[in-house]
């Protein structure tokens, strides 16, 4: 009792010194913002930095140390050796241009094109479009005329709404007049596949699952429950089919009816969705909400190639300047004092049960 009666005091003072500095942190956090409250970042990874740093590590490791160093020797002089070219090329052909458009060539001559990695790992609420459309915001304020897009996608599908809006924020890319391009490793069914067709090539690992394009609902009735129990349910509705289906009323015919009949609505907007941006697909065919792989979903045409992302980007990194985007949410400060405190009491209690099964041996 002495044992628990001391710890509960600690346990007590620790939380409240957490607690203390939390608020103390709270407080110098809002007079530095001074009033404007930053929602998150975008954060940038080049990932020919990352595939050369790879590259670079394996050389070390498996050459001797004078070879390594008449390679990277080697590649130096060949890197010097083809900016010098593209200069004179550049210089060659600002002599056959006007001296207005002179600069304008040089620049674009001298310009490797981009790609934009964005990553899309959806749930039944799409929550990750949040951030993807803050990373569609970024990358339209510099993205030019021959730059693309890659979307690695991966999802199941779920709310028609929620991935309507996801779908929609890739449209903004197709109406830039930009390059995109859907990858697809492991899966992009139903609301995933909405999404996947709006890009200009769709391509997936061998195994990945594409395809059910359709339409689910479903839902429990507990209505013979709660009569066998003698407990009533009224829904009050203002409108006639306000209410459809219930889990805890009757439900009608007329009802059900209606219901089927909003499903099979829902069904020809996503089909017509999908032949307008794939209107080579034999829609009534892929329609069924059946799943296909990858190696079968191209005879389809539900695809474009089989090839998995890695594959595609690193092909990409040899002739263009490739980014991978990521907005990052700010935390707000009562969200970070909440995982402080967890983490604290987390360890306090991880001390305690040690401290507890010592003394058993003592």
């Amino acid at each position: 009792m002495e044992f628990l009666s001391d710890y509960g005091l600690f346990l007590a003072k620790a939380i409240t010194v957490v607690i203390a500095f939390g608020f103390i942190a709270a407080i110098l956090a809002s007079a530095k913002r001074g009033g404007a409250e930053e929602q998150g970042s975008i954060e940038v990874k080049k990932l020919n930095d990352q595939f050369d740093q790879y590259r670079d590590q394996l050389r070390s490791a498996t050459l001797e140390p004078e070879a390594y160093k008449e390679l990277q020797k080697g590649e130096a002089k060949q890197k010097k050796q083809e900016q010098k070219d593209a200069k004179k090329q550049a210089k060659k052909k600002s002599k056959q241009e006007s001296a207005e458009d002179q600069e304008t060539s040089e620049a674009v001559e001298a310009k490797r094109q981009r790609t934009f990695v964005l990553d899309f790992d959806g749930d039944v609420k799409a929550s990750p479009v949040e951030s993807m459309r803050e990373e569609i915001s970024a990358l339209l304020t510099i993205a030019e005329k021959g730059d693309e897009v890659v979307l690695r996608l991966e999802s199941g599908g779920g709310m028609v709404h929620s991935y309507g809006l996801a779908a929609s924020q890739l449209d903004r890319i197709r109406q830039a007049e930009l390059g995109l391009t859907i990858c697809v490793d492991k899966v992009a069914a139903s609301g995933g596949y909405m999404m996947a067709c709006v890009g200009d090539k769709i391509m997936a690992a061998p195994f990945a699952l594409l395809g059910s394009i359709g339409v689910l609902a479903q839902l429990p009735n507990f209505n013979r429950l709660l009569k066998k129990h003698d407990v009533d349910m009224e829904i009050l509705t203002a409108g006639e089919y306000k209410r459809t289906l219930t889990m805890f009323g009757e439900n009608t015919e007329k009802g059900r009816s209606k219901f089927v009949e909003e499903l099979e609505e829902t069904h020809e907007l996503f089909k017509h969705y999908v032949s307008e941006r794939r209107p080579e697909l034999d829609i009534a065919a892929v329609a069924t909400g059946e799943v296909w792989y990858g190696i079968k979903a191209i005879e389809n045409k539900l695809i474009d190639e089989v090839q998995t992302s890695d594959a595609y980007l690193q092909l990409q990194a040899k002739e263009r300047d490739v980014y991978q985007l990521s907005f990052t949410h700010k935390k707000s400060m009562a969200e970070k004092l909440g995982l402080s405190i967890e983490a604290s009491i987390d360890r306090l209690a991880s001390k305690w049960w040690t401290r507890a099964n010592q003394r058993r041996f003592w």
